[in-house]
């Protein structure tokens, strides 16, 4: 083995390490298990062990022990009856701890919190990291494991009696809450107007036992005050409140101790300054390792704040310096002293924080409240998609896996082993990256992984079918596999290249979803080149070095060397766009019924039941009849959703059915007559809003136009603008294609539901992906070869261009093919418009690259190949130009 593979394999031994690591352990360990792990022996300073591990193991049982059954059989004991009804082996050890005044970190020694000098902060501190540890590293979505839900109600008479401005009113509540849990870190969370003045909010990944106090953090008001302290006055040395004032008190830990002092003061009634003076807070560590949070001014505020500042200096006499309250939500949390004017863009909050109160007060801080939110239910949410659905997708998608690598062994042989195990890693390497991230994987995640998979064969097939054109140019097999990487190097790295831009747009300016779709898009993007270039080279080295590479690649589909395509592209262009033109007529006729529930809103009904249903029972019952409107005119139901939700501390499931707006009464005496025997009784019904809000559409949107320009720019740049001309074209065409198709399909034929739903969007951006990676092995093809054959007529040099990629074309759509058409035969639910919409995209997107984006780049240059040399780099020859005048048949 000679250096260069010894490195790679060096390098891919440690990348496999380090994903192996960061996924592990993939699921979460029970908190009490998770305790009993990780026990360690107990070290006084002097270094001699007072416990064994043992012996502290066996304590630590009775502790939990005691804990269970108090959690179990004593809840008023623990005080927990209001504040959080259903509690956890976790909040129940913080209070036994506390109250029994237990050191618990003298159990886990190699966590370091002896530096907190506070009990109760170093047990709650403790308890956290714990917890934190114990969840398993890969962190599934909503769609995916389901969650907690909060349903938050805003008093009425706190909103505006106008409709109008009520609806506006309840949707900056919901794009607050949007913010404030997006500054938690949970990811793509749901946020979504129930009913007049209800607000649910579901959470993946979050659980009550990570967050007893979760609600209060999300709906706490945050109203920031900043007032002044009487200076010579306190409570106790006179017998009332000096007028204007009133009487607080703040908490304050002894910095030696631990201990908690109570210090009453008398502060001014009403506030010199409010939270509007602030434009945004953060938490930071101070130089002791505490916590305190920075609040950054708006220019108004900086300067209000100055003011203030140096009113209170200009009063102070030694020994009497003044001081500014700060109060939140009525409470005051810090008093520092004021000596001099305080004229910068920022200033600090000191106090007792703990690292997640910090945080939360800065995101509390940020994202203010102008109403006060009661909390009226939570409960634990089963998957939006369905188990059935997601199972049947799941054998789908593994059904899917095995025919590509079918495909792939028999059409490649041993190669296609190399290109299968790339594809493994590649896939680890991605879900590896993701859990390093904390990211959340949803089924728009899924969407960019299962691109990610069709990339990385499809730069297997770039490499194995240039190998085999140095084979058919009589090259050793050593050769021919050493210039097939070379010569593939540039077209993986250009078509990566042009969609990690479109990844990256897709994260700066993309929310929830998209962002999402766009940080694992990029991922595999960087884990795809990494794959095809050093561990896929390395194995075929150590292949040829072996000798076990023999008589590789003796399939081929096409043996053509030149296809005049352009001789049909006027013809095929205008078809294509007469459909691209129908497809928008049918989206524009079709506009009421082309949005789902997570778009438009709907229907929610809640049932209770004796016998479960599933999704595919309520399916079918929605389909088998229809909606009858006020009118009397009949409809389909149209989308229904199902999943299932479980009150925190009951035991009975409550089915949840969504419906599209005023169909949700019918659709329950529906499935009432079709089922008799599941006992269901309708216990609830609400309308509810969207669940993508404007911000995700308006941000997908921009993200694609914006992702259009940068592949232009960099097209124009790396190629020519002719050649980014075409690629933009031919992303656009198929981006309405698939669009217009797809609710043409599902309006006209059903097939497909014709409706866009949030994975949609994940859908669609896929098919720009996809689109943009074809366009450019094209067009890299094209440029070579105008470079190989410097006599040759722009015209010849396309054909041929074409017709030498011609068989990876054909061989990657069938593979993505394979997987997509797998998924909508036998998936369910939204997966199969999912892998419908991706259908439609594979197939426009070949025909794009071939017979939109080439001619579209022939035409911009009139046919004339100096003027492609002028705007490219590229050595300049003297040749003859094709005649104008080109018979009918052969003109493009």
């Amino acid at each position: 083995m000679n250096g260069t593979n010894l490195f790679r394999l060096i390098i891919t031994a440690l990348l496999i390490l380090w994903a192996v690591v960061e996924i592990t352990p993939v699921r979460d360990t029970p908190f009490e298990d998770f305790l009993l792990q990780q026990v360690t022996e107990t070290v006084d300073e002097a270094g001699n062990v007072v416990n064994t591990r043992e012996e502290n193991r066996e304590t630590l049982i009775g502790l939990l022990a005691r804990v269970t059954e108090l959690v179990d059989d004593h809840r008023e004991r623990l005080g927990l009856v209001e504040e959080n009804p259903y509690p956890t082996v976790f909040i129940g050890m913080r209070r036994v701890a506390n109250e029994e005044n237990i050191d618990l970190s003298r159990y886990f020694q190699h966590i370091r919190v002896a530096d907190i000098r506070n009990l109760e902060r170093r047990n709650e501190t403790l308890l956290n990291e714990l917890l934190t540890r114990s969840k398993g590293e890969l962190r599934l979505g909503l769609d995916l494991a389901g969650g907690v839900a909060i349903t938050f109600e805003v008093d009425a008479e706190q909103l505006d009696s106008d409709f109008h401005i009520r609806q506006q009113q309840m949707e900056d509540v919901r794009a607050i809450i949007l913010d404030r849990v997006d500054g938690l870190g949970v990811a793509e969370p749901i946020v979504r107007i129930k009913g007049g003045n209800l607000v649910e909010v579901q959470m993946p990944g979050i659980s009550s036992e990570d967050n007893p106090n979760l609600a209060e953090t999300i709906g706490a008001p945050a109203v920031l005050e900043f007032t002044l302290l009487h200076r010579t006055a306190r409570p106790g040395t006179t017998e009332r409140a000096p007028l204007g004032y009133v009487e607080k008190v703040q908490e304050i830990e002894d910095r030696e101790t631990g201990e908690i002092i109570r210090e009453r003061v008398y502060v001014r009634r009403i506030p010199v300054m409010t939270g509007e003076i602030i434009n945004r807070a953060r938490p930071q560590i101070t130089q002791t390792g505490g916590y305190e949070v920075t609040m950054d001014f708006n220019a108004a505020g900086r300067r209000q704040f100055a003011e203030v500042t140096r009113q209170i200096a200009a009063e102070n006499t030694p020994g009497n310096i003044g001081r500014l309250g700060i109060l939140l939500d009525g409470e005051l949390i810090s008093s520092p002293t004021v000596r001099e004017e305080i004229n910068s863009p920022s200033a600090r909050i000191t106090g007792r924080f703990t690292q997640r109160e910090a945080f939360e007060l800065a995101n509390a801080l940020s994202n203010p409240l102008a109403v006060e939110l009661a909390v009226t239910e939570m409960y634990e949410v089963g998957p939006s998609l369905a188990a059935d659905a997601r199972d049947a997708s799941l054998r789908a998608g593994a059904a899917a896996g095995v025919l590509v690598i079918i495909f792939m062994l028999i059409y490649y042989g041993i190669a296609g082993v190399v290109s299968t195990l790339a594809v493994i890693l590649n896939v680890l390497l991605v879900i590896g990256a993701l859990a390093s991230f904390g990211a959340t994987l949803t089924l728009p995640g899924v969407a960019a992984l299962v691109l990610t998979i069709g990339m990385a064969v499809d730069a297997s097939i770039l490499i194995f079918e240039r190998t085999r054109e140095e084979l058919l140019a009589g090259k050793s097999i050593k050769n021919a596999v050493t210039n097939g990487f070379e010569k593939a190097f540039s077209t993986i790295i250009d078509a990566n290249v042009t969609t990690l831009i479109t990844a990256l747009i897709l994260v700066w300016l993309g929310t929830g979803p998209v962002q999402g779709f766009g940080i694992t898009l990029a991922v595999g993007i960087l884990a795809t080149v990494f794959c095809s270039l050093v561990f896929m080279r390395f194995l075929m080295e150590l292949l040829v070095s072996g000798n076990l590479l023999k008589n590789p690649f003796r399939f081929r589909l096409i043996r053509a060397e030149e296809i005049p395509f352009l001789n049909y592209a006027r013809r095929a262009f205008a078809a294509s766009w007469v459909v691209v033109a129908l497809g928008i007529v049918a989206f524009i006729l079709h506009f009421d019924q082309a949005f789902g529930i997570d778009f438009t809103g709907g229907d929610e009904v809640s049932v209770v039941y004796e016998q479960r249903l599933t999704s595919l029972d309520v399916q079918s019952a929605a389909s088998a009849a229809t909606f009858t409107a006020a009118d009397g005119s009949t409809e389909p139901f149209g989308e229904v959703n199902i999943f299932y939700r479980t009150p925190l501390g009951s035991e009975r499931e409550i089915m949840i059915v969504q419906t599209e707006p005023g169909k949700g009464g019918q659709l329950f005496q529906v499935l009432a007559q079709a089922y008799p025997d599941a006992g269901l009784e309708r216990v609830g019904e609400t309308q509810i809003g969207a669940a993508v809000g404007k911000e995700v559409t308006n941000s997908a949107i921009y993200s694609m136009l914006a992702a259009l320009v940068g592949i232009l720019l960099y097209i124009a740049v790396r190629f020519e603008f002719g050649y980014g001309l075409g690629a933009i074209t031919a992303t656009m065409h198929d981006v309405l294609m698939t669009i217009g198709l797809f609710i043409a399909l599902g309006e006209f034929l059903s097939i497909g539901s014709g409706q866009f739903t949030a994975p949609m969007i994940a859908a669609v951006l896929m098919t720009v992906g996809y689109s943009i990676n074809d366009t450019i092995v094209v067009f890299d093809r094209i440029r070579e070869e105008l470079e190989l054959n410097p006599g040759m007529n722009l015209r010849r040099v396309i054909h041929i261009s074409i017709s030498r990629v011609l068989n990876r074309t054909i061989l990657t759509s069938l593979t993505t093919l394979f997987a997509s058409f797998t998924l909508f035969l036998f998936g369910a639910g939204v997966i199969k418009d999912f892998a419908l919409v991706f259908l439609i995209g594979i197939l426009t997107g070949t025909f794009s690259s071939i017979f939109i984006a080439s001619p579209t780049f022939f035409w911009y240059h009139k046919g004339d190949r100096r003027k492609v040399e002028k705007g490219e780099i590229l050595p300049s020859y003297d040749w003859t130009a094709e005649p104008q005048q080109q018979p009918e048949k052969s003109r493009a």
